[in-house]
């Protein structure tokens, strides 16, 4: 077994495109589980809004003046996961220069328009600097209030960095994908399993249920499930998986028609084994390779089916990240002179299911799978 695993890896090294395909998905997962230490913009759900500087293009730079919150929002849960609550207000500024007990900013607004706001030290400072000599206080705003910002992917139309959402929004494709692949193969095994040995009555019944699962059309059972069991982030997942497990049932009956009529099965019934034994420690071994290129196929499906929903208001909610629900917010940007806050999402699922697909064809081609 150690060594089929080994020429398993070692065929699709030799494929470039499988090997690009599994490097963009490690990536991928790398950058969901690390997502808001990656993040510029690492508070809850990327969710900074600078309304002036909204749907700027990618390289905008400008400065922030970071003026503290008087009440801060109390973190809750890990940062790692979560994010953490801003601690300040940005506000961007064209220029800025200090009075006896203060600062002058040059506040900006828009392209060509301006105001000029004043704060003072005691605005800006921690109360332990309040009594320090006014050149040390200059110092520290200069150093520690004073932020030059990079919008690397460009801004969306509340000023809120497209990067930042990009990598945060990550975590829900790959996780609508893993719950979804964990749900349908977990009923989609069991049912076929069970219908393929058993056959007669049973395998009836089974495939009765599965073609009329099979007769409704997958986005009409997900905004069935979906209208059922709400909009919340998990319940978005679960409908997905849900309706995901029909396909897996047909493979795994049609695989395990042919191998229970192998030697080796008939040979542990001989010997008295269980149902349950011969299942799981006979047939299902046995029907790996079609069990990982499905898993493979139902994950990009699941991406695409919640972006789809996500673009059409009933999937992730605002302001969580989601990449269908980004290209939504901005697709009208398009004919706007401002398309890339709805081309670059857009441009993520592209690849990342492609990548998946690519994979699965891999897979079914070293496995040498005939479903």
């Amino acid at each position: 077994m150690a060594e089929q695993q080994r020429n398993t890896w070692q065929k699709l090294y030799r494929k470039p495109a499988a090997f690009a395909a599994m490097c963009l998905i490690a990536v991928t997962i790398v950058v969901a589980v690390f997502a808001y230490a990656l993040a510029p913009d690492a508070s809850p759900d990327a969710n900074r809004m600078i309304v002036e500087l909204g749907a700027r293009k990618p390289g905008f730079t400008k400065q922030l003046l970071l003026v503290p919150r008087k009440q801060a929002a109390a973190a809750s849960g890990s940062s790692f996961w979560t994010g953490k609550p801003d601690r300040f207000y940005y506000v961007p500024v064209n220029a800025y220069s200090f009075e006896q007990k203060g600062v002058v900013v040059t506040h900006f607004i828009d392209e060509g328009l301006q105001d000029t706001l004043r704060y003072t030290f005691s605005e800006l400072l921690p109360a332990s600097l309040l009594s320090a000599p006014v050149a040390q206080q200059q110092e520290f705003i200069r150093r520690e209030r004073m932020r030059q910002h990079t919008f690397y992917l460009g801004s969306d139309r509340y000023g809120r960095d497209i990067l930042s959402r990009l990598l945060i929004g990550s975590r829900v494709s790959i996780a609508v994908g893993i719950i979804a692949v964990l749900l349908s193969l977990s009923i989609g095994v069991f049912l076929g399993a069970v219908a393929g040995y058993f056959g007669g009555k049973v395998d009836s019944f089974v495939m009765f249920i599965v073609n009329i699962f099979w007769s409704v059309p997958t986005l009409l059972l997900v905004f069935a499930l979906t209208l059922t069991l709400g909009k919340g982030f998990m319940e978005i997942f679960v409908a997905i998986g849900l309706t995901m497990w029909v396909g897996a049932a047909r493979l795994i009956r049609g695989q395990v028609l042919v191998i229970r009529e192998m030697d080796y099965v008939t040979a542990a019934r001989a010997i008295g084994a269980s149902h349950t034994r011969i299942i799981v420690r006979h047939i299902l071994p046995n029907i790996a390779g079609p069990l990982i290129v499905i898993a493979a196929s139902n994950f990009a499906a699941a991406i695409l089916i919640e972006a789809g929903l996500s673009f059409l208001g009933i999937g992730i909610q605002p302001p969580q990240p989601s990449w269908g629900l980004m290209i939504k917010e901005h697709y009208n940007f398009l004919v706007a002179n401002q398309p890339m806050a709805a081309i670059i999402p857009g441009l993520a699922i592209m690849l990342l299911v492609y990548a998946f697909n690519i994979l699965g064809n891999a897979l079914r081609d070293v496995l040498d799978v005939r479903a």
